[in-house]
C-alpha cells in the first residue's frame, strides 16, 4: 500500500496493521475504516444516538481542558480540540460518527471513530489538512490521558442521565393526563372487577387515579437512578490504575466535565472496580422493564374497558385513530395500546439482553457495553416515545360511555357487598344468588325483605358509599 499512488480523492493514512487509503473528504480515519469493514451489523451508526454523541464529544472536551490545565497539551491544540469536541456535540458531525453501535472491542471503534472526527476537525481550524496527524494526533492528542475503557461507559451514563430526563418529562405528562381524567370521571360509578369478574362498586374517577399513581411510583424510580449514573470512573483508563494519566487528571477531569455538562458528576471511590463492574446498566435495564411492564397494564386494561364497542365491555371509548381493518367496514382498533404493548414486549427483550452482557463480563473489563448502550438507549427512546404517543392520540381524548355504565350500576349485584356489614353475609350472599335468578335488583329485593329501613337502604347504596370515601390520589 506505501508504494501504490494514492488515488484520487483519497488520502493515505496508517496504524499498527499497516496503511490504508481513506476518502479524503472523511473526517473519521483509518480506525473508523476498519471498523466499518468489521462490524457492519445492525445498519445504525453511533451517529444516530444523539446523546451518546453528545457525552462522547463532552468527554474530550473536558479532557482537552484538564490537559491544558496540567501542560500536558498546549493552549492552541487544547482549544481547537475542544472547538471540535463541542461541534461534535451539537451534532454537526454526526454523519461521520459511522461505525455500528455493535461493535467488538469494548467500545474501542467507537473512541477511535470520535478521536479522528476531533483531530481532523481540530487540523481544520488550526489551517492544516485532514490526516496531517504530525500537527495534531486522534490518540496522542485527543485521547491523551484516556482509554476507551474510562471515555465510553462515562459517555454512556452521560447519555442514559439525558434520556431518562427527557423520559421522566414525558411519563409526567401521562401520568398528569390520567390525573385530569381522573378528576373529570370523579361521579361515575362502575362495578370494579377482580379476576374478570364482577367485584365491587369504584367510580371511574379512582380507576384513572390509580393509573396516575402507577406512573408516579415509577417516574420516582427512574429518578433515582441519577445518583448511580452520576458515578464515573474517567481517569481510571485501561484497568482503574490511572496508567498513562499524569497525577490530578482524574480530580481535573472530572471538574472540568461537570462545567461543559451541566451535571454533577464525582469520580468513583474504587476506580478498578467501577472500571470492571457494569452493574448500574443492569439496574437502569430493570428499571425501564418494570415502567414499561406497568404501563403495558395500563394499556390491557384500556383495552379490555374499550372492547366492544357491542359485546365487550364498552364503558369508556378511546380515541380512533385510524380504520380497524381491510375488511370489515367500520372497525376501530385500540391501535395506540397496542402499540405501547409492543414497545414493552422490546424492552422485557433488551433487558434480556443487558443482563446476558452484564454477567459475561470477565476480570477487570466488560467487552460488552456497546450492545448495552443500544439497548438502554433504544429501550429509553421507544418509552419515551411511547408515552408521549399514548398521552396525545389516546388518554386525552378518553370518554366515558355514560349509558352502559349506569345500567350496568343499575343491574349489578356487586352493590350486595356494601350490605354485608348491615344484613350479614349469608343474607347478603342469598339476595346475590336470587338476582341473579330472577333478574330483579338488589335494591327491590331488600325493599320487598324488609331487612333494611328505606333510609339506611339508601344510604347504603348511595354512590358515595358503594365507592368508598378515598378519592383519586391529587397530581
Amino acid at each position: 500500500m506505501d508504494n501504490e499512488p494514492t488515488p484520487p480523492g483519497a488520502r493515505l493514512e496508517r496504524d499498527s496493521l499497516g496503511a490504508r487509503h481513506v476518502p479524503a473528504d472523511a473526517y473519521w480515519g483509518i480506525s473508523t475504516l476498519r471498523a466499518v469493514e468489521n462490524f457492519q451489523v445492525s445498519g445504525r451508526s453511533i451517529g444516530t444516538l444523539r446523546s451518546l454523541v453528545w457525552g462522547l464529544g463532552a468527554v474530550k472536551c473536558a479532557a482537552a481542558r484538564a490537559n491544558e490545565e496540567l501542560g500536558l497539551l498546549s493552549p492552541a491544540k487544547s482549544a481547537a480540540i475542544q472547538a471540535a469536541a463541542r461541534e461534535v456535540m451539537d451534532g454537526r458531525f454526526a454523519d461521520q460518527l459511522v461505525v455500528d453501535r455493535i461493535q467488538g472491542g469494548a467500545g474501542t471503534s467507537t473512541n477511535m471513530n470520535v478521536n479522528e472526527v476531533i483531530a481532523n476537525r481540530a487540523l481544520e481550524l488550526l489551517g492544516h489538512e485532514r490526516g496531517h496527524y504530525r500537527a495534531l494526533h486522534p490518540i496522542d492528542d485527543v485521547n491523551r490521558s484516556q482509554s476507551t475503557n474510562d471515555v465510553y461507559p462515562t459517555a454512556i451514563k452521560i447519555a442514559l442521565l439525558r434520556d431518562l430526563a427527557e423520559l421522566c418529562a414525558e411519563h409526567a405528562r401521562l401520568s398528569d393526563s390520567f390525573s385530569a381524567k381522573a378528576a373529570s370521571f370523579d361521579g361515575i360509578v362502575k362495578v370494579g372487577r377482580t379476576q374478570l369478574q364482577d367485584a365491587v362498586p369504584m367510580t371511574l374517577g379512582q380507576e384513572f387515579g390509580a393509573f396516575a399513581e402507577t406512573l408516579r411510583e415509577d417516574r420516582r424510580r427512574i429518578e433515582e437512578l441519577r445518583p448511580h449514573l452520576s458515578e464515573s470512573n474517567l481517569g481510571a483508563t485501561a484497568i482503574g490504575t490511572g496508567i498513562t494519566a499524569p497525577p490530578g487528571y482524574a480530580r481535573s477531569v472530572i471538574a472540568e466535565l461537570n462545567t461543559v455538562t451541566g451535571l454533577h458528576l464525582v469520580s468513583a471511590s474504587d476506580l478498578v472496580e467501577a472500571t470492571g463492574d457494569t452493574g448500574v446498566f443492569l439496574l437502569v435495564s430493570g428499571v425501564l422493564k418494570r415502567a414499561a411492564v406497568k404501563l403495558s397494564k395500563i394499556c390491557n386494561d384500556l383495552r379490555l374497558l374499550s372492547s366492544g364497542p357491542q359485546t365487550g365491555f364498552a364503558e369508556i371509548f378511546l380515541p380512533a385513530v385510524q380504520a380497524g381493518s381491510s375488511i370489515m367496514p367500520g372497525k376501530v382498533n385500540p391501535v395506540i395500546p397496542e402499540m405501547v404493548n409492543q414497545v414493552a414486549f422490546r424492552i422485557v427483550g433488551t433487558d434480556a439482553t443487558v443482563t446476558m452482557a452484564v454477567e459475561s463480563g470477565q476480570l477487570q473489563l466488560n467487552a460488552f457495553e456497546p450492545v448495552m448502550a443500544d439497548a438502554l438507549l433504544e429501550s429509553i427512546a421507544w418509552l419515551t416515545a411511547a408515552c408521549r404517543q399514548l398521552r396525545t392520540h389516546c388518554v386525552d381524548g378518553i370518554e366515558a360511555n355514560l349509558p352502559v355504565l349506569q345500567q350496568r350500576m343499575a343491574e349489578s349485584i356487586s352493590v350486595v357487598t356494601g350490605l354485608a356489614p348491615l344484613i350479614g353475609y349469608g343474607a347478603a350472599a342469598e339476595l346475590a344468588k336470587e338476582a341473579l335468578a330472577s333478574r330483579r335488583s338488589i335494591m327491590d329485593l331488600v325493599a320487598d325483605s324488609g331487612l333494611l329501613d328505606p333510609q339506611s337502604l339508601a344510604h347504603a347504596l348511595a354512590p358515595g358509599t358503594l365507592a368508598g370515601a378515598p378519592k383519586h390520589p391529587g397530581g
